[in-house]
């Protein structure tokens, strides 16, 4: 089995930002209603006031606003399908396993055209809560760990907070330049541990939103 991160490993971009400004194309309304505290939860996040993977859950909110929630997700993904990575397409395996931070009602349908297994980040877009833990850094681990520790034989993330689910695995790989270019995962020497302690935040707690 190989596991893959999606956004910037298997695709071109982030599917979650980038289907929040196709909603805002679509109903411009949410650049008064939603774009004003994204934009200020970013610059805290590029301020490294605001950890990035609270950035994202916060901007999973716009969610919450789109009435036509099922025409536009078909709609964006029939525009973006071929921002998959021409790499992956030749090596895709049936059984293959996406985890991803990004909500499942973005990945789900992607996942399906692709034919593949996936697990992503459970948000309620009717009550605006993740009602499980987002499947970001040690929580895909954990994952998998739960789920009887299959033998991963190739996992690829553009993320060294990744690095928790990279060790799962018979071989890793770090995905970079936007999903186009694969190498294999760096040694954990002194200066890569810095980094990945830098991109997973050891104090987070994740917890079911109550």
């Amino acid at each position: 089995m190989n596991v893959y991160d999606f956004d910037k490993t298997i695709f071109a971009g982030d599917c979650s930002i980038g289907f929040g400004f196709w909603c805002m194309k679509h109903h411009p309304k949410l650049y008064f209603t939603f774009f004003p505290k994204a934009l200020k939860n970013l610059i805290l996040c590029k301020m490294k006031k605001m950890p990035e993977y609270l950035m994202q859950r916060e901007f999973f909110g716009y969610l919450t606003l789109i009435d036509d929630f099922e025409e536009q997700i078909v709609r964006y993904w029939d525009k973006n399908e071929k921002k998959i990575a021409p790499w992956y397409l030749a090596q895709k395996r049936d059984d293959d396993l996406i985890i991803s931070a990004s909500p499942t009602c973005i990945i789900e349908p992607i996942a399906k055209r692709l034919g593949v297994n996936f697990m992503a980040t459970d948000f309620d877009r009717k009550y605006g809560v993740i009602l499980n833990n987002m499947m970001y850094a040690q929580e895909k681990a954990q994952y998998i760990i739960d789920h009887g520790f299959p033998v991963i034989d190739n996992f690829y993330s553009d993320s060294l907070a990744d690095t928790p689910l990279a060790l799962c695995a018979e071989k890793a790989y770090l995905v970079k330049d936007n999903a186009r270019t694969v190498v294999d995962w760096p040694d954990l020497d002194e200066e890569t541990l810095k980094k990945v302690h830098e991109k997973v935040d050891t104090g987070w707690t994740t917890h079911v939103e109550e």
